[in-house]
């Protein structure tokens, strides 16, 4: 039977996953939804001119809102579909992309309701990146134990 952590970890992942997926696309392509894009390319628009230190970059707003549905779009695939420590570089990119996304928000001045999304997954993505750090210590900590008896039951001299 799976462990209750194991399971929080893959419904999570899965579901993060999924959700980065649709957001990245959205930021992409207006194939899922024509109004939820062009809305996106209009918070970018105002991110890039909030941030003048873009351009001196060379990023317009285009290039900011594709590079950040790019990392989200991949981020999302990794957390859905690939396993191990993939996960927990995904999980902690899109968690910086969050910081990065709330960032944004303050800097332009949007009311709470246009970023609660970003708090949530962003509290979200620490959920789960604290729940699998755990898992791996313990598990690691349970084969370093099954080690130590091991190595004890060979130093054992039999007498007979």
């Amino acid at each position: 039977m799976a462990l209750p952590k194991t399971v929080t970890i893959v419904a999570l992942s899965i579901a993060l996953g999924l959700f980065f997926v649709f957001m990245g696309t959205i930021k992409l392509t207006p194939r899922l939804s024509k109004d939820a894009h062009s809305e996106m390319k209009q918070a970018y628009k105002s991110y890039a001119k909030a941030l003048p230190a873009l351009k001196k970059m060379g990023i317009s707003s285009v290039l900011l809102r594709k590079i950040i549905g790019s990392v989200e779009l991949a981020c999302g695939i990794v957390l859905t579909l690939v396993p191990g420590r993939p996960k927990d570089v995904a999980n902690f990119l899109l968690l910086l992309v969050m910081l990065a996304v709330l960032f944004f928000h303050q800097l332009v001045g949007d009311p709470l309701k246009r970023y609660a999304h970003a708090l949530v997954f962003g509290i979200l993505l620490t959920c789960r990146l604290l729940i699998a750090r755990q898992t791996e210590e313990r598990a690691d900590s349970s084969e370093s134990r099954n080690g130590q008896v091991d190595s004890q039951e060979q130093n054992k001299v039999k007498v007979s």
